[in-house]
C-alpha cells in the first residue's frame, strides 16, 4: 500500500507540474514530450486508483468473492504442501516409521501414518473409522505417531504405547485401543493439577495391565532411549509437515488434516 500511495503522489505531481521540467513558451501549444508526460501521469494515477479501490468494490458488490479468493489460495497452498509431503514420503518411509507402534500387518504394502493425541476427542473418532478400515484387510498398516500436544494430559499414554511396542506390536495396539475407548482421567482429576500427572500414569498402567503388558518393564521403558527417540521423530515430522493439531493422517502419499470419515480413507487407500 505504501508504494501504491507513493506512485499515486508521483503521478499527480507529474500531471500538474510535469510540463515545468521543460522550458516552453506558455503561448504555444503543449509539446509532444509534455503530452507524453501527462499521459504517463494519467496511467499511473488510474492504475493506483484501481489498485486501491478495486478490492473494496469487488468485495462489497460480491461478498463471496473474498471467500472464494481465500479458498483458492488455501487450495494452492495445500497442493504445494501435499507435493512436498509426497516427495518426502517416497524417499523416507522407513525413517518416518522409526520406532512407532504399528497396527495390523507390519509388512503391508499400504501405509497410513496417524498423528494423534490420546486426550483429543476427534482422534477417538478417527480411531474408530480406522478400526473399520482395518477389518479383514491384511494389505494396510497404521503407523501410530503419538503427538502429545496436550502435554500432561497425553504424555504418559503416548510414552506407554511407544514403550509397549518393545513387548510386541500386538500389545501396543491393545493398549492403544483401550486408551482410545476408555477415559483415563475424569473431570474431577482436572480440579487438582498437582496430582494430575500421577493419576493419569496410574490409570494408564492399570489399562496396560488389562492389555497384558508387563507394567514394571513398561514403566522402565517409558523413560528409555527408544521412547525419547520416537517422540523426537514425531515432533520433527510434525514440524516438517507443519502439523499443528490432531488428528492428522498421511495415507499413501497424501495428507489429510482432521477426522476424515471411513469413505474418504478407503478412497485414499484405493487411489
Amino acid at each position: 500500500m505504501f508504494w501504491t500511495i507513493l506512485i499515486l503522489v508521483i503521478g499527480i505531481a507529474l500531471f500538474l507540474f510535469g510540463g515545468m521540467l521543460f522550458k516552453q513558451d506558455s503561448k504555444k501549444p503543449a509539446s509532444g514530450l509534455t503530452k507524453i508526460i501527462k499521459l504517463i501521469a494519467i496511467i499511473l494515477i488510474s492504475g493506483c486508483v484501481c489498485r486501491i479501490y478495486m478490492p473494496y468494490y469487488l468485495t462489497h458488490t460480491n461478498p463471496m468473492l473474498l471467500q472464494e479468493m481465500v479458498s483458492a489460495m488455501q487450495e494452492q497452498q495445500n497442493a504445494e504442501k501435499n507435493k512436498a509431503i509426497r516427495k518426502y514420503v517416497r524417499s523416507n518411509i522407513k525413517d518416518m516409521i522409526g520406532d512407532a507402534p504399528i497396527w495390523g500387518n507390519e509388512d503391508a504394502k499400504k501405509t497410513i501414518f496417524l498423528w494423534s493425541d490420546y486426550s483429543c476427542p476427534y482422534c477417538r473418532r478417527v480411531h474408530g473409522e480406522l478400526a473399520r478400515v482395518m477389518e479383514g484387510r491384511d494389505d494396510v498398516r497404521v503407523v501410530l505417531k503419538n503427538f502429545s500436544i496436550h502435554g500432561e494430559l497425553s504424555d504418559a499414554p503416548a510414552k506407554a504405547v511407544i514403550a509397549a511396542k518393545l513387548q510386541g506390536n500386538d500389545k501396543a495396539a491393545a493398549l492403544d485401543r483401550k486408551l482410545m475407548e476408555k477415559e483415563y482421567y475424569t473431570q474431577d482429576d482436572l480440579k487438582d493439577r498437582s496430582k494430575l500427572g500421577d493419576k493419569i500414569k496410574k490409570n494408564v498402567m492399570k489399562l496396560a495391565g488389562e492389555a497384558g503388558l508387563d507394567t514394571a518393564q513398561l514403566e522402565k521403558d517409558m523413560n528409555g532411549e527408544v521412547v525419547a527417540r520416537e517422540l523426537k521423530n514425531v515432533r520433527d515430522l510434525a514440524q516438517r509437515f507443519e502439523i499443528s493439531g490432531t488428528p492428522y493422517l498421511v495415507i499413501g502419499e497424501d495428507a489429510f488434516p482432521g477426522a476424515i470419515p471411513y469413505d474418504q480413507i478407503i478412497k485414499a487407500l484405493d487411489k
